[in-house]
């Protein structure tokens, strides 16, 4: 196709992004990934020990390996963050933040979910220490202990039921005393000897000594003690640069993708945790999965 910069221009570089990028190489599809933070979520790990053969790593380590991976395939990178996209006559333009313009025939997308906190005394400052938005990353810190989980929808009972194999105590904080999440998953938390619904209630403050959290103060005033707290209220994905497009959205807001994780605009691509395929599990080998599955589909495309 004429007047294209690029076969396909990928925008994100997370654990998602560089697979993408990789194997759009691979493919001979001329690629640049552009990005502005490196690691996003998986940043926030001080060690990643649940991704296949690394039995323990730090989040840049990784992140570092995919990014020479994807470099030695022959992949081109942009330091930059995208500020628009716009379509006209199945060309994709994409503006960058210092002003460049790149016309593309694909798109990849890779943006984020922002956690939805509780903003809360304390709770930045012990932000992936004693607080934590992802019970599968960090339950090891955890075994054994007394925490809190606070949410009330599908992710944080069924966190809430995993944490409660692993921790000694669960205080499941909901604000309601109904929850979103489905009947099923509410019913297996109750029927739980070591899992405690606090409900009609909030986290109003975080407590510490010099070693370890130790409590939590809740707005009716009552104090738990507890040595972590997971939160779980929501995630709302980062997909505003779609806003141009009439694209479908579920009712979490995450991008509506087919089996080859395409989104409802044609030749717009999507993977990791802002797709309904991944938001149920968000993980590291899953937006790895998802990013491949979509460069091995838009070399299908070009093929045709």
């Amino acid at each position: 196709m004429k007047n294209i910069d690029y076969d396909v221009i990928i925008i994100g570089a997370w654990s998602a992004g560089y697979p993408a990028w990789m194997y759009a190489s691979r493919y001979k599809l001329k690629n640049l990934i552009i990005w502005a933070q490196l690691g996003w979520a998986l940043a926030t790990s001080h060690k990643v020990e649940n991704y296949p053969w690394i039995l323990s790593a730090p989040w840049k380590e990784i992140m570092e390996n995919f990014k020479n991976h994807a470099k030695i395939s022959g992949s081109e990178i942009l330091n930059e963050f995208v500020t628009e996209i716009n379509k006209e006559n199945s060309i994709f333009t994409i503006k960058t933040s210092s002003w460049k313009i790149f016309k593309s025939k694909y798109i990849i997308i890779a943006t984020w979910n922002n956690y939805k906190k509780l903003w809360v005394k304390w709770e930045s400052e012990f932000l992936w220490k004693w607080v934590s938005y992802c019970a599968t990353c960090d339950w090891m810190f955890f075994k054994w202990r007394d925490i809190i989980l606070v949410g009330g929808w599908n992710t944080a009972v069924t966190e809430a039921l995993y944490l409660s194999e692993i921790c000694k105590k669960v205080y499941i904080v909901h604000r309601r005393d109904t929850f979103r999440a489905e009947d099923i998953w509410v019913e297996h938390a109750k029927n739980k000897s070591n899992i405690e619904f606090v409900l009609n209630d909030e986290v109003e403050e975080i407590k510490w000594d010099s070693l370890w959290m130790t409590w939590v103060i809740l707005k009716s005033w009552k104090e738990i003690e507890a040595e972590g707290i997971f939160v779980a209220v929501w995630n709302i994905p980062n997909i505003w640069l779609l806003d141009w497009f009439s694209i479908e959205k579920d009712e979490e807001w995450c991008l509506i993708v087919d089996k080859r994780q395409e989104t409802s605009i044609k030749w717009i691509y999507a993977a990791w945790d802002v797709t309904t395929n991944s938001n149920k599990f968000r993980q590291t080998i899953m937006s790895a999965a998802e990013w491949c599955l979509a460069a091995n589909s838009v070399h299908e495309d070009n093929l045709r």
